[in-house]
C-alpha cells in the first residue's frame, strides 16, 4: 500500500516489495516475528522521575517548550504551580534533549533560547546522528544539518533512507572525522562512494550496498586508501561481486548480506560467477569475525563458496567468530570440508553458527577448540542431547561465559540419544537441568520448532527448569512445552476439524464475554502452573516467543509457503487464556510473539497484557484459536487501547475482518508504525483503512493481504496515493 507524503509504500519505495495478486504489496522480509528496534522513550524502564515523565513521553514537544516555560512571569509559575525545566541542570537538560532527533535540535530546538543552543551542540548530542526510520528527514534538512554540525559527527547512520535521494550522500563529505558509516539501504554508484570516501580518511567503520553496476575499478586511489583502513565492513550483496571487499586490507570484522535474485527483472538466470581475475583477492589476514547470511536460492549459495575459498587457503589465526546463516539446503564441498578440518587446527572460537547440512553426521564438533563462547547456533541440526552435552558444554563444566544459544528445530537436542527416539516422546530432564547448571548466565534461549515434552517427574518439567535462568533477556519455545502435565493428559484431545462444545447453538459466535478488568482475571489464574510460575521468575524478559511447533507461516521469509498446515501438537490442545493472561506479569516486555494456539477462546489474556505490558513495542499474534473463527477480535481491540508504545503489529489471522471497529481501536496505538495483515478469506472497509492512515500519522508500513480481489486493492492504493499528494 501507500503512505503520505515523505513516507512512500509503494512497491517501488519498498526495496524487496513485491506485488501480490488479490492483495497489496509487502516486502520480501515478511516474518511472523518483526526484528527488535531501539527502546521507546515513553517505556524506558529504570530512571522514571518526578518532573521528567512529561518529558520522556514528548521530548521533542518538552525540549520546546524549555524556552516558553522560562520567560513565564514568576506570578504565572505561582498560578500554574507548574515546573520550570530551564532550572533543571545541564545534566537533567542532555538526558531530556537525547530524545530528541537530532535534526530537529539542531535545526529547530537550537533556535529557541541561548542556553539551549549551547546545550544542543554538545558532543554528546552530535557525536552521533541517526537518520535511520526518521521518516521527516529530507534532502534539504540533511544539507542543513552537515553543513552546522558536520565536522563534529563522528557515527553516521543513514540505514534504511530509502526515500532520499542518491545525491543526499553528497553532503556526508563534511563530516571530515567520521569515523562510522552506515549507508545501508542508501542506493550509491561506484563513481558518487569513491568520491565521498576519498575526504573520510579516519573512517574505519562502513556499511553500504552492492547493486547491479557496481564497477570497483571506478574507485580512486584516494578511496581505496581510505578502505584500506577499514577495519569494519558490512555489505549487502545484489549482486555476484566482491564489491570492496579487496580494497579493505586491514579488515578484523566482516559482515555479508546475500540477497542476489537467481534471475534478472528481465528473467534471465543469473550465475554466481565472478569477474575473472577477482579470485583471491579479498584480504582476511586480520580477520576475526566473519559471518553471512543467506537469501534463498543457489546464486547466493555459489558467491559465498567464492568469498569461502580464500579462508581455505590460509586461515586467520586470530579468527574466534564464524557464522553462517543459510535457508534450506546448503550442501558442503571439498573447499568447506578444508576450512573447518583447518579451524579446528588452528582456532579458538567464541561464536560458531553453521549450515546444518555441515553439521549433521560429521564429527567437526569433536575436534573444534572454543575459548569462552558466548554464542552458539545449531538451528535444525540432528543434534542428539548427549552430543550438546558432550561435545558443546564438555561433559557439564562450567560455560558461565555463553550468553545466547539457538536450539531452534534440533527435535533431539533435549534427549539422550536420537536414533530410535520419536519427536514426541518425552524429553531428558537430566540434559536441560545440565544445560540450565553449566550456562547460567545466558540471555537468549531458542527452543522453538520441536516438541519439548515433560515427563510426569515432579520438580523436572522444561518450565520448572528455565525458571533457574534469572539474566534471560529473550526466549522462544514450542506451544507444547509450556502445557502442565496432568492437565494435558485429563484433558482429551481436540480434533483438528472438530468444533468444540463452546461453539454450540446455545453459543453466539463472536459475542463471548470475558473478564473486563483484571481483578476478575485474578481470579481466574492458575497460579500453581509450571508456566505460571516461569512467567514469575522471568520478569525482566523483553523478548517472549510461544510457537507452535508444527506452525508455518503463509509468508514466511526463508521456506517455502505451505497453504494446509499440520495440526497442533496434542499437547498444544490446553493451551489456551489463561497461559496467555500469564505473559502479563513480564512488567519489561517489548516484544511478544504468539502463534498456533488452538485453545483460546475469547482471548481474555491479550486484554491482561495490554493493561500490564506497556512496554510492548512489537506485536505478532497468528492463527490463535480454532482454525475459520475469529474468537478473540474483541478482546484484542480492547487490548489495543491500552498498547501506547507499539510500533509494529502483524496479524495473521484466516477470516480476519479489518473493519472501521477494529481500525478505530489500532488508532488508539499512536506510536504505531508499521502493520501487516495476512488473512486467507479475509476482508477489510477501504474507508475504515482511509481514515486510520489519515488519524495515525507515523504508520509509515501498512500491508494487508486479504482475501479482497485486486480492483479493490489497486483502488484503495491509489485512494492513499492521491491523498498523501494533497497534503502539505
Amino acid at each position: 500500500m501507500a503512505s503520505r507524503s515523505g513516507r512512500p509504500l509503494t512497491s517501488a519505495s519498498r526495496g524487496h516489495a513485491q506485488d501480490g495478486g488479490g492483495g497489496s504489496v509487502a516486502s520480501r522480509g515478511s516474518r511472523v516475528m518483526a526484528a527488535p528496534e531501539e527502546p521507546c522513550g515513553c517505556a524506558e524502564r529504570g530512571r522514571e522521575a518526578a518532573g521528567l515523565s512529561r518529558a520522556r513521553r514528548d521530548p521533542a514537544a518538552a525540549a520546546m517548550s524549555l524556552c516558553a516555560e522560562d520567560l513565564v512571569s514568576g506570578e504565572n509559575e505561582e498560578e500554574s504551580n507548574g515546573i520550570n525545566l530551564m532550572e533543571f541542570s545541564d545534566e537533567i537538560l542532555l538526558h531530556i534533549l537525547s530524545y530528541v532527533p537530532c535534526t530537529d535540535l539542531v535545526l529547530n530546538v537550537r533556535k529557541t533560547c541561548r542556553k539551549l543552543a549551547t546545550l544542543c551542540l554538545d558532543k554528546s548530542l552530535t557525536h552521533t546522528v541517526l537518520l535511520q526510520k526518521d521518516y521527516k528527514v529530507n534532502k534539504d534538512k540533511v544539507k542543513q544539518l552537515m553543513r552546522d554540525i558536520g565536522k563534529e559527527i563522528y557515527q553516521l547512520n543513514m540505514a534504511g533512507c530509502y526515500w532520499l535521494p542518491s545525491s543526499t550522500t553528497d553532503h556526508v563529505t563534511r563530516c571530515k572525522n567520521l569515523v562510522k558509516l552506515n549507508l545501508s539501504g542508501c542506493r550509491i554508484t561506484s563513481l558518487r562512494l569513491s568520491k565521498m570516501l576519498s575526504t573520510l580518511q579516519h573512517l574505519r567503520s562502513l556499511a553500504i550496498d552492492v547493486n547491479p553496476g557496481f564497477d570497483a575499478s571506478q574507485l580512486s586511489s584516494e578511496c581505496k586508501a581510505t578502505l584500506s583502513r577499514v577495519s569494519e565492513l558490512k555489505q549487502t550483496l545484489y549482486t555476484p561481486s566482491y564489491g570492496v571487499v579487496p580494497c579493505c586490507t586491514s579488515l578484523e570484522k566482516l559482515l555479508l548480506y546475500f540477497e542476489i535474485l537467481d534471475r534478472s527483472r528481465e528473467g534471465f538466470m543469473l550465475s554466481g560467477q565472478l569477474m575473472v581475475g577477482e579470485s583471491n583477492v579479498p584480504h582476511y589476514q586480520n580477520l576475526r569475525v566473519f559471518y553471512a547470511r543467506l537469501a534463498p536460492g543457489y546464486v547466493n549459495q555459489e558467491v559465498v563458496r567464492l568469498y569461502l575459498a580464500v579462508l581455505s587457503d590460509r586461515t586467520p589465526e586470530n579468527l574466534h567468530a564464524f557464522l553462517i546463516s543459510a535457508p534450506g539446503s546448503f550442501a558442503e564441498t571439498g573447499a568447506t570440508k578444508n576450512l573447518l578440518d583447518s579451524m579446528a587446527r588452528n582456532v579458538r572460537l567464541d561464536a560458531l553458527q553453521l549450515p546444518k547440512a555441515w553439521l549433521n553426521g560429521s564429527g567437526l564438533l569433536q575436534h573444534l577448540k572454543f575459548n569462552n563462547p558466548f554464542y552458539f547456533s545449531f538451528s535444525r541440526c540432528t543434534l542428539s542431547g548427549g552430543h550438546l552435552i558432550q561435545r558443546v558444554i564438555n561433559g557439564g563444566k562450567d560455560l558461565k561465559s555463553l550468553t545466547s544459544l539457538n536450539l531452534s528445530g534440533c527435535v533431539h537436542c533435549l534427549a539422550p540419544e536420537s536414533l530410535f527416539r520419536r519427536a514426541e516422546d518425552d524429553i531428558d530432564s537430566s540434559i536441560l537441568e545440565s544445560l540450565v547448571v553449566s550456562c547460567c548466565n545466558l540471555r537468549h534461549l531458542n527452543l522453538s520448532a520441536a516438541h519439548h515434552h515433560s515427563s510426569e517427574s515432579i520438580g523436572n518439567h522444561l518450565c520448572q527448569l528455565l525458571s533457574r535462568l534469572k539474566h534471560l533477556l529473550s526466549l522462544a519455545l514450542p506451544v507444547c512445552s509450556i502445557t502442565d502435565v496432568a492437565v494435558s493428559m485429563e484433558k482429551p484431545p481436540t480434533q483438528p476439524n472438530a468444533v468444540p462444545q463452546t461453539f454450540g447453538k446455545r453459543t453466539r459466535v463472536g459475542v463471548q464475554t470475558y473478564p473486563r478488568n483484571v481483578a476478575d482475571q485474578e481470579c481466574q489464574k492458575l497460579e500453581s502452573s509450571v508456566f505460571w510460575t516461569l512467567m514469575r521468575s522471568l520478569r525482566f524478559l523483553e523478548t517472549l516467543e510461544i510457537i507452535g511447533s508444527s506452525f508455518s507461516s503463509a509468508m514466511p521469509r526463508n521456506e517455502p509457503a505451505i497453504r494446509n498446515s499440520l495440526p497442533p501438537c496434542v499437547r498444544a490442545q490446553s493451551v489456551g487464556d489463561s497461559e496467555v493472561a500469564a505473559i502479563s506479569q513480564l512488567t519489561y516486555l517489548q516484544s511478544l510473539t504468539l502463534a498456533q494456539l488452538p485453545n483460546i477462546v475469547t482471548g481474555s489474556g491479550l486484554v491482561s497484557i495490554g493493561l500490564q505490558c506497556q512496554h510492548l513495542r512489537t506485536l505478532s499474534l497468528a492463527n490463535l484459536g480454532m482454525m475459520g473463527k475469529m474468537v478473540y477480535m474483541s478482546a484484542l481491540m480492547d487490548m489495543l487501547k491500552h498498547c501506547k508504545c507499539l510500533r509494529d503489529l502483524r496479524l495473521e489471522q484466516p477470516y480476519f475482518s479489518a473493519g472501521s471497529q477494529f481500525f478505530q481501536a489500532l488508532s488508539h496505538c499512536s506510536s504505531l508504525q508499521r502493520l501487516c495483515i495476512v488473512s486467507r478469506s479475509g476482508t477489510l472497509q477501504s474507508d475504515a483503512v482511509m481514515s486510520f492512515m489519515a488519524n495515525c500519522l507515523e504508520v509509515i508500513m501498512c500491508h494487508m493481504f486479504m482475501g479482497e480481489s485486486l480492483t479493490v486493492c489497486r483502488n484503495l492504493q491509489q485512494s492513499l496515493v492521491r491523498s498523501s499528494e494533497l497534503k502539505p
